[in-house]
């Protein structure tokens, strides 16, 4: 067993400087120092929070020397030395929870604590819902709120970068609690940390979303297909692979790698047979009983010929704007053959690693005791073994339930766990006993895109909501999910209104289109032109064809309906001449004052275009 060793001596002091982004926990979150003073130095080897032991201090007790271009940590003192004091690494559902717990309830006046909430970012992140930045579903700002605008009414501290002194947390009067969460895992796969982006972080998911952009913007017109690879078909993989599938339609091709042979192996059979139908009918290829052998990137030319090749692919630089990637899979069993698939983006969902670091022995270290996977060993009070005073929970906590079982590592667990952290915290400041934590399984979600998802709840078997119903019964179980009531309100109110647009917006393009065919066939049957006000001359203006032309054209007319004027009619015609290589019949007012563009074009399948 691993151990993680806190150093508590006198002068020893706590480094907690937090940046934003999980993979920046070497060096720009935890720099570098050129110098060590004193003695019993004791720190994280490579990532983490750095607890460092010096018997020479600066300033208001910070002993690090930083160097050049790095952000410097503040000095953090606590305001109150009589007072119980409890510092709360992580900002996550585990951390950020227990701290609105322990504010939500009542203290007796010499017994509430001081609470300090220390994250590597100013934002807290409501993870599930990510995907739905990618769909535009949701603002940034509703899912990933500022701690200093949520914790704005409460007495909570939030600090992002800060030095504190270890006796301070760890005397006789204060807890620590430890939910540091975790980040993707992807440097097992040779060529995964360099070409593949993960999908954890609000970072992360603009890093995708930009990524989409600037792919749909350079094919736009081209004809050559979005090619997205997917590595991991649990919930995170599903939910991605249907999210971009819908975001790209018929302008890409989405496939999704399983090393098992099924999609989603732990969740409930409706779920999962929800998730296969979205999609199936989204036409995700599913690449089942593959594991992702090493990722290349090459050139597009290079791409091509490496496809039908059988051999090793070599790396080859390539300009950013023309790059692909090239996926080695192996198959998991036997019967299945090597493939090798080619890809615009590579999106990361399998793997992840605790942030709970390793630390080198200070002169009076508290190990803490790991497990294989780098979590704290807690007893059923989240209580880590051998430490009462200090708790652990969410990606940071090993605990089993009732079976023996791992619990794991969702949010669903992180956000029970933190309302027993909160009041066992309350019961020892008060000299109370301690509640076991009890799991309680409430069904499990999953988003499939916009208005689409499954839910399976727990306390009816065999039932699952999906489809439009089960869209909306998960963003009402996230909104009531959300930190604080004013928070909750105002997104509330943002998603009603953008409900009641989209609603407005799909009953005016119903009734454009129904009106649009109505005047076609009205045209089919009467081919004497109605009296029409042209625009801006009071004549029709015609473009290059005759009357006569028009009537004996045996193409198919399409018409733009816009409703923004001349600037909306100059930018249907621009946009229909992307698409069809044919100049436009006539364009003007018809009888019923609805401006409209024809076009002529050979036989193909009818599009109306609504603005």
């Amino acid at each position: 067993m691993a151990h993680i060793a806190l150093s508590t001596s006198a002068s020893a002091t706590l480094l907690l400087p937090f940046n934003r982004g999980a993979k920046q926990w070497t060096n720009k979150l935890f720099p570098v120092f050129p110098k060590r003073y004193g003695t019993g130095f004791s720190l994280f080897p490579n990532k983490g929070v750095r607890f460092v032991g010096s018997g020479v201090t600066v300033g208001n007790g910070g002993v690090v020397e930083i160097s050049e271009g790095e952000k410097a940590p503040r000095s953090y003192v606590w305001q109150d030395n009589k007072k119980p004091r409890v510092c709360i690494l992580g900002g996550g559902f585990g951390g950020l929870y227990t701290a609105l717990r322990l504010e939500s309830l009542v203290w007796p006046d010499d017994k509430k604590p001081q609470v300090l909430l220390v994250d590597q970012s100013e934002r807290f992140v409501f993870k599930p819902m990510l995907y739905e930045l990618l769909s535009g579903e949701v603002d940034a700002w509703e899912i990933a709120p500022r701690f200093l605008d949520l914790l704005a009414n409460t007495n909570l501290v939030v600090e992002e970068l800060c030095i504190l002194k270890v006796a301070s947390v760890l005397n006789m009067t204060a807890r620590l609690v430890l939910a540091l969460g975790a980040e993707s895992k992807l440097d097992f796969v040779p060529g995964a940390l360099e070409f593949a982006l993960p999908f954890s972080t609000l970072e992360d998911a603009h890093k995708v979303d930009n990524k989409l952009r600037t792919l749909e913007r350079t094919n736009f017109g081209k004809g050559s297909p979005i090619r997205v690879a997917v590595v991991g078909c649990g919930y995170a993989g599903v939910e991605l692979a249907a999210t971009v599938a819908e975001r790209l339609q018929d302008g890409g091709i989405v496939q999704a790698i399983n090393v098992d042979t099924i999609i989603c192996p732990t969740a409930p059979p409706g779920n999962r047979e929800a998730a296969l139908k979205v999609l199936s009918s989204r036409k995700v290829q599913l690449l089942l009983g593959y594991f992702v052998r090493s990722i290349q990137r090459v050139g597009n030319a290079e791409a091509s010929e490496k496809l039908t090749d059988s051999g090793a692919v070599p790396g080859i630089a390539a300009e950013h704007d023309h790059e692909k990637y090239i996926l080695e899979l192996q198959p998991a069993e036997r019967g299945f053959q090597r493939q090798i698939i080619e890809a615009d983006l590579v999106l990361w969902t399998v793997g992840s690693k605790p942030l709970l670091p390793l630390l080198k022995p200070g002169d009076k270290p508290h190990e803490l005791p790991l497990n294989a996977q780098g979590q704290a060993e807690t007893d059923e009070t989240l209580r880590v073994k051998g430490h009462p005073r200090i708790f652990a929970l969410g990606d940071s906590s090993s605990l089993r339930d009732s079976n023996g079982k791992l619990l794991p590592a969702t949010a669903q667990v992180a956000f029970q766990q933190a309302d027993f952290a909160g009041w066992n915290l309350w019961a020892a400041i008060n000299d109370r006993p301690l509640l076991p934590f009890r799991f309680q399984n409430l069904g499990e979600m999953m988003t499939l895109g916009s208005n689409d998802a499954a839910i399976s709840p727990s306390f009816i078997e065999g039932l699952t909501l999906e489809g439009p119903i089960g869209h909306t019964a998960r963003k009402i179980a996230y909104l009531i999910r959300l930190p604080t009531d004013e928070h909750r309100l105002k997104v509330g109110i943002s998603w009603l209104t953008k409900s009641a647009i989209n609603s407005v917006s799909s009953l005016q393009s119903t009734l454009t289109v129904k009106s649009v065919q109505t005047m076609t066939e009205a045209d089919n049957t009467d081919r004497h032109q109605p009296s029409r006000t042209a625009i801006g001359t009071n004549q029709w203006s015609r473009c290059r064809r005759s009357e006569r032309e028009r009537s004996s054209d045996a193409g198919i007319r399409h018409r733009l309906v816009a409703s923004s004027g001349l600037a909306g009619l100059s930018h249907a015609l621009q946009q229909q001449q992307q698409q069809v290589s044919h100049q436009p019949l006539f364009f003007g007012l018809n009888g019923n004052g609805v401006r409209e563009i024809v076009f002529v074009q050979k036989p193909s399948a009818i599009n109306v275009f609504v603005l």
